[in-house]
Protein backbone atom coordinates (compact mmCIF):
# COMPACT_ATOMS: atom_id res chain seq x y z
CA UNK A 1 0.00 0.00 0.00
CA UNK A 2 1.24 3.42 -1.06
CA UNK A 3 0.59 5.81 2.15
CA UNK A 4 1.41 9.11 1.97
CA UNK A 5 3.07 11.09 5.62
CA UNK A 6 2.25 14.75 6.56
CA UNK A 7 3.59 16.41 9.83
CA UNK A 8 7.23 16.00 11.49
CA UNK A 9 5.91 14.84 14.69
CA UNK A 10 7.57 12.26 16.43
CA UNK A 11 3.68 10.29 15.45
CA UNK A 12 4.55 10.74 12.41
CA UNK A 13 8.46 9.31 11.69
CA UNK A 14 6.87 5.80 14.29
CA UNK A 15 3.99 6.02 12.14
CA UNK A 16 5.94 5.94 8.99
CA UNK A 17 8.80 3.19 9.57
CA UNK A 18 6.18 1.24 11.20
CA UNK A 19 4.01 1.27 8.12
CA UNK A 20 6.95 0.87 6.39
CA UNK A 21 8.31 -1.99 8.20
CA UNK A 22 4.85 -3.98 7.18
CA UNK A 23 5.61 -3.99 3.78
CA UNK A 24 3.57 -0.22 2.69
CA UNK A 25 5.71 2.29 0.92
CA UNK A 26 5.64 5.50 2.86
CA UNK A 27 6.11 8.97 1.71
CA UNK A 28 6.92 11.46 3.38
CA UNK A 29 6.16 14.84 2.31
CA UNK A 30 8.84 17.31 2.42
CA UNK A 31 9.56 20.93 0.98
CA UNK A 32 10.89 19.53 -1.73
CA UNK A 33 11.04 15.52 -2.66
CA UNK A 34 14.98 15.65 -2.10
CA UNK A 35 14.35 17.15 1.66
CA UNK A 36 16.93 14.65 3.73
CA UNK A 37 14.70 11.85 6.03
CA UNK A 38 15.37 13.77 9.01
CA UNK A 39 13.73 14.77 11.43
CA UNK A 40 13.20 18.34 12.26
CA UNK A 41 13.37 18.15 15.70
CA UNK A 42 16.15 17.19 17.72
CA UNK A 43 14.31 15.84 20.13
CA UNK A 44 12.96 13.19 18.04
CA UNK A 45 16.32 12.13 16.36
CA UNK A 46 17.09 10.86 20.26
CA UNK A 47 14.37 8.54 20.26
CA UNK A 48 15.06 5.18 21.27
CA UNK A 49 15.74 3.33 17.66
CA UNK A 50 13.86 5.49 15.30
CA UNK A 51 17.38 7.33 13.54
CA UNK A 52 18.17 3.13 12.50
CA UNK A 53 14.76 2.48 11.57
CA UNK A 54 14.63 5.57 9.32
CA UNK A 55 17.78 4.17 7.79
CA UNK A 56 16.75 0.96 7.66
CA UNK A 57 13.56 1.38 5.98
CA UNK A 58 15.37 4.00 3.54
CA UNK A 59 18.14 1.32 2.58
CA UNK A 60 15.16 -1.22 1.96
CA UNK A 61 13.10 1.28 -0.43
CA UNK A 62 10.43 1.50 1.95
CA UNK A 63 10.65 4.88 3.03
CA UNK A 64 10.92 8.07 0.23
CA UNK A 65 10.87 11.47 0.66
CA UNK A 66 8.13 13.45 -1.84
CA UNK A 67 7.33 16.79 -2.68
CA UNK A 68 3.80 18.17 -1.87
CA UNK A 69 2.81 17.41 -5.62
CA UNK A 70 4.10 14.23 -5.30
CA UNK A 71 2.49 13.69 -1.85
CA UNK A 72 -0.83 15.13 -3.44
CA UNK A 73 -1.01 12.05 -5.83
CA UNK A 74 -1.66 9.22 -3.51
CA UNK A 75 -5.48 8.06 -2.13
CA UNK A 76 -4.59 7.17 1.18
CA UNK A 77 -3.09 9.72 3.61
CA UNK A 78 -1.30 9.59 7.52
CA UNK A 79 -1.61 13.02 8.88
CA UNK A 80 0.26 13.81 12.02
CA UNK A 81 0.90 17.70 12.37
CA UNK A 82 1.81 19.79 15.42
CA UNK A 83 -1.12 20.99 16.65
CA UNK A 84 -0.52 24.88 15.63
CA UNK A 85 -0.60 23.76 11.87
CA UNK A 86 -4.20 23.03 12.08
CA UNK A 87 -5.05 25.81 9.34
CA UNK A 88 -2.30 23.76 6.86
CA UNK A 89 -4.06 21.01 7.84
CA UNK A 90 -6.90 22.45 6.21
CA UNK A 91 -5.42 23.20 2.97
CA UNK A 92 -4.01 20.26 2.51
CA UNK A 93 -7.04 18.48 2.93
CA UNK A 94 -8.69 21.11 0.66
CA UNK A 95 -6.17 20.11 -2.23
CA UNK A 96 -6.54 16.46 -2.07
CA UNK A 97 -10.08 16.42 -2.29
CA UNK A 98 -9.74 18.04 -5.57
CA UNK A 99 -6.97 15.88 -6.83
CA UNK A 100 -8.55 12.10 -5.49
CA UNK A 101 -12.00 10.86 -6.27
CA UNK A 102 -11.78 8.18 -3.76
CA UNK A 103 -9.47 9.43 -0.72
CA UNK A 104 -9.07 8.21 2.75
CA UNK A 105 -7.29 10.51 5.51
CA UNK A 106 -6.08 9.01 8.30
CA UNK A 107 -6.01 12.01 11.37
CA UNK A 108 -3.12 11.50 14.61
CA UNK A 109 -2.92 15.15 14.48
CA UNK A 110 -3.52 16.97 18.17
CA UNK A 111 -5.58 19.45 17.12
CA UNK A 112 -8.17 19.44 19.58
CA UNK A 113 -12.04 17.95 19.91
CA UNK A 114 -14.23 19.12 16.57
CA UNK A 115 -11.13 19.16 14.16
CA UNK A 116 -12.06 16.31 12.12
CA UNK A 117 -15.27 17.50 11.44
CA UNK A 118 -14.01 20.71 10.14
CA UNK A 119 -11.60 18.89 7.99
CA UNK A 120 -14.43 16.93 6.98
CA UNK A 121 -16.52 19.60 5.94
CA UNK A 122 -13.66 20.45 3.33
CA UNK A 123 -14.59 16.69 1.27
CA UNK A 124 -16.10 17.42 -1.83
CA UNK A 125 -17.81 14.12 -2.36
CA UNK A 126 -18.11 12.24 1.40
CA UNK A 127 -19.68 9.37 -0.21
CA UNK A 128 -15.75 8.31 -1.61
CA UNK A 129 -13.45 10.72 0.60
CA UNK A 130 -13.46 10.42 4.18
CA UNK A 131 -11.34 11.52 7.59
CA UNK A 132 -10.87 8.78 10.43
CA UNK A 133 -9.00 10.02 13.42
CA UNK A 134 -6.48 8.51 15.74
CA UNK A 135 -5.88 9.17 18.90
CA UNK A 136 -1.62 9.82 19.01
CA UNK A 137 -1.09 7.81 22.98
CA UNK A 138 2.41 7.45 21.68
CA UNK A 139 4.98 8.10 24.73
CA UNK A 140 8.41 9.49 24.19
CA UNK A 141 11.27 6.86 24.91
CA UNK A 142 8.50 4.46 23.80
CA UNK A 143 6.77 5.66 20.74
CA UNK A 144 8.01 2.20 18.48
CA UNK A 145 7.32 -0.37 20.84
CA UNK A 146 3.66 1.30 21.97
CA UNK A 147 2.91 2.05 17.99
CA UNK A 148 3.76 -1.37 17.17
CA UNK A 149 2.82 -3.39 20.49
CA UNK A 150 -0.77 -1.78 21.01
CA UNK A 151 -3.61 -2.80 23.95
CA UNK A 152 -6.49 -1.47 22.33
CA UNK A 153 -7.03 0.29 19.21
CA UNK A 154 -9.60 3.41 19.09
CA UNK A 155 -10.68 4.32 15.84
CA UNK A 156 -12.67 7.06 15.03
CA UNK A 157 -14.50 7.16 11.52
CA UNK A 158 -18.03 8.68 10.14
CA UNK A 159 -18.68 5.73 7.79
CA UNK A 160 -18.37 2.03 7.96
CA UNK A 161 -17.34 2.15 4.12
CA UNK A 162 -13.98 3.23 5.09
CA UNK A 163 -13.41 0.31 7.97
CA UNK A 164 -12.41 -2.46 5.51
CA UNK A 165 -9.19 -0.23 4.44
CA UNK A 166 -8.79 0.92 8.30
CA UNK A 167 -8.70 -2.59 9.26
CA UNK A 168 -6.49 -3.57 6.10
CA UNK A 169 -3.93 -0.99 7.67
CA UNK A 170 -3.90 -1.94 11.08
CA UNK A 171 -4.24 -5.81 11.13
CA UNK A 172 -0.73 -6.29 10.84
CA UNK A 173 -0.17 -4.71 14.61
CA UNK A 174 -2.94 -6.50 16.36
CA UNK A 175 -1.45 -9.27 17.18
CA UNK A 176 -1.63 -8.61 21.07
CA UNK A 177 -4.56 -6.33 21.22
CA UNK A 178 -7.62 -6.34 23.53
CA UNK A 179 -9.95 -4.98 21.56
CA UNK A 180 -10.49 -2.50 18.81
CA UNK A 181 -12.89 0.44 19.39
CA UNK A 182 -14.98 2.13 16.54
CA UNK A 183 -16.87 5.44 17.04
CA UNK A 184 -16.76 8.62 16.42
CA UNK A 185 -13.89 11.18 15.12
CA UNK A 186 -15.39 13.82 17.71
CA UNK A 187 -15.66 10.54 20.07
CA UNK A 188 -12.39 9.36 19.59
CA UNK A 189 -10.52 13.09 19.95
CA UNK A 190 -12.52 13.16 23.01
CA UNK A 191 -11.33 9.67 23.99
CA UNK A 192 -7.58 11.32 23.87
CA UNK A 193 -8.47 14.42 25.79
CA UNK A 194 -9.93 12.78 28.95
CA UNK A 195 -7.49 10.03 29.18
CA UNK A 196 -4.27 12.91 29.37
CA UNK A 197 -6.78 14.52 31.94
CA UNK A 198 -7.34 11.72 34.23
CA UNK A 199 -3.81 11.36 34.16
CA UNK A 200 -3.14 14.83 34.86
CA UNK A 201 -5.52 14.59 37.77
CA UNK A 202 -4.34 11.58 39.50
CA UNK A 203 -0.47 13.21 38.88
CA UNK A 204 -2.25 16.63 40.68
CA UNK A 205 -4.02 15.03 43.44
CA UNK A 206 -1.16 12.63 44.44
CA UNK A 207 1.50 15.20 44.38
CA UNK A 208 -0.96 16.95 46.36
CA UNK A 209 -1.26 14.61 49.20
CA UNK A 210 2.46 13.84 48.87
CA UNK A 211 2.70 17.87 50.05
CA UNK A 212 0.34 17.19 52.92
CA UNK A 213 2.12 14.30 53.87
CA UNK A 214 5.37 16.62 54.42
CA UNK A 215 3.63 18.56 56.75
CA UNK A 216 2.00 15.35 58.77
CA UNK A 217 5.40 13.46 58.56
CA UNK A 218 3.61 11.22 57.68
CA UNK A 219 5.23 8.25 54.50
CA UNK A 220 3.68 9.23 51.28
CA UNK A 221 5.24 5.86 50.09
CA UNK A 222 3.08 3.93 52.61
CA UNK A 223 0.02 5.66 51.68
CA UNK A 224 0.14 4.69 48.35
CA UNK A 225 0.88 1.36 48.93
CA UNK A 226 -2.25 1.01 51.35
CA UNK A 227 -4.36 3.28 48.11
CA UNK A 228 -3.42 0.77 44.98
CA UNK A 229 -4.01 -2.16 47.18
CA UNK A 230 -7.24 -1.01 46.50
CA UNK A 231 -8.83 -2.04 42.94
CA UNK A 232 -11.09 0.90 42.45
CA UNK A 233 -7.82 2.98 42.72
CA UNK A 234 -5.10 0.75 41.04
CA UNK A 235 -1.12 1.82 41.28
CA UNK A 236 -0.55 4.09 37.99
CA UNK A 237 0.29 7.52 38.08
CA UNK A 238 0.25 7.57 41.53
CA UNK A 239 3.86 8.22 42.10
CA UNK A 240 4.72 11.80 43.62
CA UNK A 241 7.39 14.30 42.00
CA UNK A 242 8.49 17.36 41.48
CA UNK A 243 5.49 17.79 38.47
CA UNK A 244 5.28 16.83 35.20
CA UNK A 245 6.03 18.53 32.00
CA UNK A 246 6.02 17.66 28.04
CA UNK A 247 4.88 19.99 25.22
CA UNK A 248 1.66 17.66 24.04
CA UNK A 249 0.46 16.22 27.07
CA UNK A 250 0.28 19.88 28.82
CA UNK A 251 -0.98 21.35 25.32
CA UNK A 252 -3.43 18.56 25.58
CA UNK A 253 -4.45 19.19 29.29
CA UNK A 254 -4.78 23.17 28.66
CA UNK A 255 -6.85 22.60 25.66
CA UNK A 256 -9.06 20.38 27.80
CA UNK A 257 -9.44 23.01 30.55
CA UNK A 258 -9.92 25.84 28.48
CA UNK A 259 -12.76 23.53 26.56
CA UNK A 260 -14.14 22.82 30.41
CA UNK A 261 -13.65 26.63 31.27
CA UNK A 262 -15.82 27.63 28.58
CA UNK A 263 -18.79 25.26 28.04
CA UNK A 264 -18.75 24.26 31.84
CA UNK A 265 -17.12 26.94 33.46
CA UNK A 266 -15.28 24.34 35.48
CA UNK A 267 -11.93 25.43 36.22
CA UNK A 268 -10.61 21.74 37.63
CA UNK A 269 -7.88 21.10 35.53
CA UNK A 270 -7.24 25.05 34.91
CA UNK A 271 -6.28 24.49 38.86
CA UNK A 272 -3.97 21.23 38.26
CA UNK A 273 -1.95 22.90 36.02
CA UNK A 274 -1.33 25.67 38.05
CA UNK A 275 -0.57 24.04 41.02
CA UNK A 276 1.88 21.49 38.83
CA UNK A 277 3.99 24.72 38.02
CA UNK A 278 4.30 25.48 41.63
CA UNK A 279 5.19 22.00 42.09
CA UNK A 280 8.09 22.38 39.61
CA UNK A 281 9.91 24.33 41.70
CA UNK A 282 9.25 21.96 44.77
CA UNK A 283 13.18 21.41 44.97
CA UNK A 284 14.23 25.09 45.11
CA UNK A 285 11.92 25.90 47.55
CA UNK A 286 13.10 22.81 50.02
CA UNK A 287 16.72 24.21 49.07
CA UNK A 288 15.38 27.69 49.59
CA UNK A 289 14.31 26.72 53.06
CA UNK A 290 17.48 24.49 54.15
CA UNK A 291 19.46 27.42 53.53
CA UNK A 292 17.39 30.10 55.44
CA UNK A 293 16.78 31.36 51.89
CA UNK A 294 20.45 32.44 51.31
CA UNK A 295 21.81 30.13 48.43
CA UNK A 296 24.35 33.20 46.77
CA UNK A 297 27.34 31.48 45.45
CA UNK A 298 26.37 28.09 46.60
CA UNK A 299 27.26 25.41 44.51
CA UNK A 300 24.39 23.07 43.57
CA UNK A 301 24.20 19.73 41.72
CA UNK A 302 21.33 19.14 39.18
CA UNK A 303 20.73 15.23 38.01
CA UNK A 304 18.00 14.82 35.69
CA UNK A 305 16.84 18.00 33.22
CA UNK A 306 14.83 16.22 30.56
CA UNK A 307 11.12 16.57 31.15
CA UNK A 308 11.27 12.49 31.68
CA UNK A 309 13.76 9.77 31.51
CA UNK A 310 14.67 8.26 28.54
CA UNK A 311 14.64 11.37 26.26
CA UNK A 312 15.92 14.41 25.52
CA UNK A 313 13.15 17.08 25.58
CA UNK A 314 13.31 19.88 28.39
CA UNK A 315 10.01 20.92 27.18
CA UNK A 316 8.53 22.31 29.92
CA UNK A 317 10.67 20.42 32.08
CA UNK A 318 10.78 21.18 36.08
CA UNK A 319 14.29 21.65 35.98
CA UNK A 320 14.48 24.24 33.72
CA UNK A 321 12.11 26.11 36.38
CA UNK A 322 14.49 25.06 39.16
CA UNK A 323 17.47 26.50 36.87
CA UNK A 324 16.08 29.51 36.27
CA UNK A 325 15.38 30.29 40.32
CA UNK A 326 18.76 29.35 41.08
CA UNK A 327 20.39 31.40 38.96
CA UNK A 328 18.18 34.16 39.85
CA UNK A 329 19.85 33.76 43.51
CA UNK A 330 22.92 33.86 42.46
CA UNK A 331 24.08 29.95 43.08
CA UNK A 332 26.04 28.08 40.56
CA UNK A 333 24.66 25.30 38.88
CA UNK A 334 26.56 22.05 38.03
CA UNK A 335 24.19 19.84 35.71
CA UNK A 336 24.19 16.36 34.44
CA UNK A 337 21.74 14.53 32.26
CA UNK A 338 22.24 11.54 29.78
CA UNK A 339 20.62 12.94 27.14
CA UNK A 340 19.23 16.20 27.21
CA UNK A 341 22.88 18.36 27.78
CA UNK A 342 22.42 19.94 24.27
CA UNK A 343 19.14 20.80 24.68
CA UNK A 344 19.43 22.49 27.73
CA UNK A 345 22.67 24.22 26.81
CA UNK A 346 20.62 25.32 23.46
CA UNK A 347 18.07 26.79 26.01
CA UNK A 348 20.35 28.59 28.14
CA UNK A 349 23.57 28.84 26.20
CA UNK A 350 26.81 29.85 27.73
CA UNK A 351 26.36 31.18 31.30
CA UNK A 352 29.10 31.80 33.85
CA UNK A 353 26.61 30.36 36.20
CA UNK A 354 26.15 27.35 35.04
CA UNK A 355 28.44 24.55 34.68
CA UNK A 356 27.55 21.53 31.68
CA UNK A 357 29.49 18.16 33.46
CA UNK A 358 29.97 14.75 31.51
CA UNK A 359 29.35 12.52 34.22
CA UNK A 360 26.97 12.65 37.15
CA UNK A 361 29.66 12.40 39.80
CA UNK A 362 31.39 15.29 38.13
CA UNK A 363 28.33 17.65 39.02
CA UNK A 364 28.67 16.69 42.61
CA UNK A 365 32.16 18.12 43.55
CA UNK A 366 32.51 20.39 45.91
CA UNK A 367 28.55 20.68 45.98
CA UNK A 368 26.46 22.05 48.85
CA UNK A 369 23.68 20.19 47.49
CA UNK A 370 22.25 17.66 45.21
CA UNK A 371 19.06 17.67 43.12
CA UNK A 372 17.42 14.60 41.77
CA UNK A 373 15.07 16.07 39.20
CA UNK A 374 15.08 13.60 36.53
CA UNK A 375 14.81 9.51 37.57
CA UNK A 376 17.32 8.11 34.88
CA UNK A 377 18.04 4.24 35.66
CA UNK A 378 21.77 5.61 35.83
CA UNK A 379 21.12 7.82 38.81
CA UNK A 380 19.30 5.01 40.68
CA UNK A 381 22.35 3.40 42.89
CA UNK A 382 24.92 5.63 42.64
CA UNK A 383 28.29 5.52 45.11
CA UNK A 384 26.69 6.90 48.06
CA UNK A 385 30.61 6.81 49.87
CA UNK A 386 32.35 8.72 46.72
CA UNK A 387 29.07 11.05 46.52
CA UNK A 388 29.33 12.18 50.00
CA UNK A 389 33.25 12.67 49.89
CA UNK A 390 32.98 14.79 47.07
CA UNK A 391 30.58 17.31 48.29
CA UNK A 392 31.00 20.12 50.58
CA UNK A 393 27.72 19.73 52.46
CA UNK A 394 26.10 16.26 52.47
CA UNK A 395 22.29 17.58 51.43
CA UNK A 396 20.17 15.85 49.07
CA UNK A 397 17.17 16.78 47.50
CA UNK A 398 15.23 13.88 45.97
CA UNK A 399 12.34 15.22 43.28
CA UNK A 400 11.35 12.08 42.48
CA UNK A 401 11.55 10.17 45.84
CA UNK A 402 13.78 7.01 43.89
CA UNK A 403 16.36 6.58 46.92
CA UNK A 404 16.04 5.34 50.23
CA UNK A 405 15.77 7.96 53.01
CA UNK A 406 16.35 6.39 55.75
CA UNK A 407 19.78 4.48 54.49
CA UNK A 408 20.86 7.63 53.35
CA UNK A 409 20.49 9.47 56.65
CA UNK A 410 22.39 6.25 58.58
CA UNK A 411 25.11 7.89 55.72
CA UNK A 412 25.32 10.96 57.05
CA UNK A 413 23.22 12.95 54.29
CA UNK A 414 20.60 15.41 54.88
CA UNK A 415 17.73 14.07 52.83
CA UNK A 416 14.35 15.62 51.75
CA UNK A 417 11.79 13.91 49.32
CA UNK A 418 8.43 14.51 48.37
CA UNK A 419 6.29 13.40 51.15
CA UNK A 420 9.10 11.78 52.92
Amino acid sequence: MKIAIWGDELAAWVSAVSLAEKGNHIYMVRETHNTALIPKDTSICNEPGLMAAIQTQRDKKQLFACSFEEGCAFETHWMAMAPSEFNQAQTIIDTLTTRNKRLLVINQSNFGIGASEKLRSFLIDPAHQSIAYIPDTLQQGLALYQFNNPDVLIIGSDTDRTLPLLKAIFRPFSGGLEQIQFMSPQEAEFTKFAINGMLALRLGYINELANLADQLHVDIDLVIQGMSADVRVGKHYLQPGCGFGGQHFTHSIKSLADLLSHKQRSTLLEMVLSENEKQKELPFRKLWQHYQCDIRDKVISIWGVAFKPGIASIENAPAVRVIKALLAQGAVIKVHDPAAMLELHTYFGANSQIIYCETAIEATLNSDALLLITEWNEYASPDFDQLKANMKTPLIIDGRNIWEPQYLRELGFTYYGVGR
